[in-house]
C-alpha cells in the first residue's frame, strides 16, 4: 500500500517540478522584464529638448541589427552564458569569425526597403567582444585585432549614413569575461578593470565615427539581478552620459543605463495595450522568436503580429526598433528579409498614417481602434470591428469629409459629441483599416 501511494506521490512531485522549471523564466525573459527603477530627479539636465526628439518621434520605425561571434555556434546571443562557457573557450571563436558576405550596404537598404528611418547595430553584446576598433587597453577581444581584422562598426555607420538613414549604436554594459560583473563589491580590482574598459569603449564610439543619432544602452544591472537603477552606484550613469553629451550633444540615448534617458524601451513581442504614453518609448523586438541574435532553428513573427504592434506602438505614442539576426557569413535570413519588404509594401501604402504623427485625439480602445493625427487629419486605425457601426467621441473640429486611406469615402454621422461610421465589410482590410478623416476649420456645436 505504501509503494501504491508512493510512486503516484513522486510522479505528481516530478511533474510539478518539470512543470516549475518551464515557468520559471529565463535570464533573458528576466532581463527584457526588468522595470525601469531610474530616478526622474536625476540628470534631468542631460535629457534631450522636445525640439531635439522630434526627429525620433517623426521616424517611427529602425532596424535593430543583433550580430557578432555568437552567431557562430547559432544559439543566440546568450550562448557563453547559457552553455556555462569559460571566457578562454568562448574567445577561440574570434579565430573563427571571418564573415565572407558582410555587407553593410545591402543591410542599409533592406532598412530603407522595410520603411525605417534609423538603425542600431551591437557594437558590444554581454559576451564582450567589440565590433570596432577597441580604443581600451584592458584587453584586445575585438573584431579588429581578430581574424576579420575588420571595423565592423565603421563600415556600418557609413553605410547607414549613404542611405539617409540615422545611426544608432547598441552597446551592452555587460561583459561575461570580467569576474567582477557578477561580483562587483568583492572584487575591487577586476570591476575597476570592467567599468574603465566601458567608460573607454563607449567613448571611442562617440569620438571616432563622426555623428551618431542613438545611443542604446543595454544590461546596465549587475550579475543579472535587480534593475540598471540599482547598479547607478557602479556606473554612475550622470557622469558617463555627461561624458557622452560631451561627444554627442543631441544623441537619443535610451533608459538603460541607470538614468532615466530621452525614451524607455519595451522589448518583445508581447501585445501593446494601454492608454496613449506621455513619454517617449520604443517597442523593441526579434522577428526571429527565438533570440535576437542568429539560431539554426528559427520561429518568426507573424506578418498580421509584426503590422499589429507597429500601429499599436504608433497610436500609443511609441516607436518600433524590429531586430534581425545575421548568420556568421552576414546574411540576414531569408525569412526575416521577406517580414521586412512586406511590412515596407504596407508602409508605402500606409506610412501616410505613421511616420511624423503623433497620437490621438481618440484614446485607443485595446483590439479595436487608435488613432494618429497629422495637420488637419486624423488617421483612425481601425484593427477590428465588433459591430458593423463604429462610434466614437467627436473631434473638436468638425470632420468634412472621411475616406478609407487611399479608397471610397466613409459615411459618418456626426450628432452632439458623438460620430459614428461604417466601413462596408469588403472594404476592410484584415489587419488594420485606416480610415482619413479631414477636419474642416469649423469646430462641433
Amino acid at each position: 500500500m505504501k509503494r501504491r501511494f508512493f510512486a503516484p506521490f513522486v510522479a505528481v512531485l516530478l511533474a510539478s517540478m518539470v512543470v516549475a522549471a518551464a515557468q520559471a523564466p529565463t535570464d533573458e525573459q528576466r532581463a527584457a522584464a526588468k522595470p525601469d527603477a531610474s530616478d526622474k530627479a536625476q540628470g534631468a539636465a542631460l535629457k534631450l529638448s522636445p525640439a531635439d526628439m522630434t526627429w525620433w518621434e517623426d521616424a517611427k520605425i529602425g532596424l535593430f541589427v543583433h550580430w557578432g561571434l555568437y552567431a557562430i555556434p547559432g544559439q543566440g546571443e546568450w550562448y557563453m552564458h547559457n552553455a556555462d562557457v569559460p571566457a578562454d573557450v568562448y574567445a577561440r571563436l574570434a579565430d573563427q569569425f571571418r564573415p565572407r558576405h558582410f555587407d553593410p550596404d545591402g543591410w542599409a537598404r533592406l532598412a530603407k526597403r522595410a520603411g525605417a528611418r534609423y538603425m542600431v547595430m551591437t557594437a558590444r553584446h554581454h559576451d564582450g567582444f567589440a565590433l570596432f576598433n577597441n580604443p581600451s587597453d584592458v584587453d584586445n577581444f575585438d573584431s579588429v585585432h581578430a581574424a576579420a581584422h575588420t571595423d565592423f562598426i565603421a563600415a556600418y555607420v557609413k553605410a547607414a549614413r549613404r542611405e539617409g538613414l540615422r545611426v544608432g549604436i547598441y552597446y551592452s554594459l555587460v561583459n561575461w569575461r570580467f569576474p567582477a560583473y557578477f561580483h562587483p563589491k568583492e572584487m575591487p580590482e577586476n570591476a575597476a578593470l570592467f567599468k574603465r574598459q566601458a567608460y573607454e569603449q563607449i567613448e571611442g564610439l562617440m569620438r571616432d565615427y563622426g555623428r551618431i543619432d542613438v545611443l542604446w544602452y543595454d544590461g546596465g544591472w549587475l550579475a543579472l539581478k535587480g534593475t540598471d537603477a540599482d547598479a547607478a552606484w557602479f556606473w554612475q550613469p550622470e557622469k558617463l552620459n555627461a561624458m557622452v553629451r560631451r561627444y554627442q550633444p543631441k544623441v537619443v540615448i535610451n533608459a538603460r543605463s541607470g538614468w532615466q534617458g530621452d525614451f524607455a524601451s519595451e522589448e518583445g513581442a508581447a501585445p501593446i495595450t494601454g492608454p496613449i504614453r506621455p513619454e517617449p518609448w520604443e517597442k523593441t523586438f526579434s522577428l526571429n522568436t527565438k533570440a535576437w541574435g542568429y539560431t539554426k532553428i528559427r520561429k518568426l513573427v507573424p506578418y498580421d503580429t509584426l503590422i499589429t504592434l507597429l500601429v499599436n506602438a504608433v497610436v500609443r505614442g511609441g516607436n518600433m526598433l524590429v531586430n534581425v539576426g545575421p548568420d556568421p557569413d552576414g546574411v540576414i535570413p531569408a525569412g526575416q528579409v521577406v517580414l521586412l519588404k512586406r511590412m515596407g509594401d504596407w508602409l508605402k501604402k500606409n506610412g501616410e498614417s505613421i511616420y511624423g504623427t503623433r497620437p490621438g485625439p481618440f484614446a485607443p480602445v485595446d483590439g479595436v481602434y487608435g488613432s494618429t493625427q497629422k495637420g488637419r487629419f486624423i488617421y483612425l486605425h481601425v484593427l477590428s470591428w465588433p459591430q458593423d457601426t463604429l462610434s466614437l467621441p467627436a473631434p473638436a473640429r468638425k470632420v468634412v469629409r472621411a475616406t478609407v486611406l487611399g479608397g471610397a469615402d466613409v459615411p459618418i454621422e456626426q450628432t452632439g459629441e458623438a460620430m459614428r461610421l461604417a466601413v462596408p465589410a469588403h472594404d476592410r482590410d484584415p489587419i488594420d483599416t485606416i480610415i482619413r478623416l479631414e477636419l474642416g476649420d469649423e469646430t462641433r456645436p
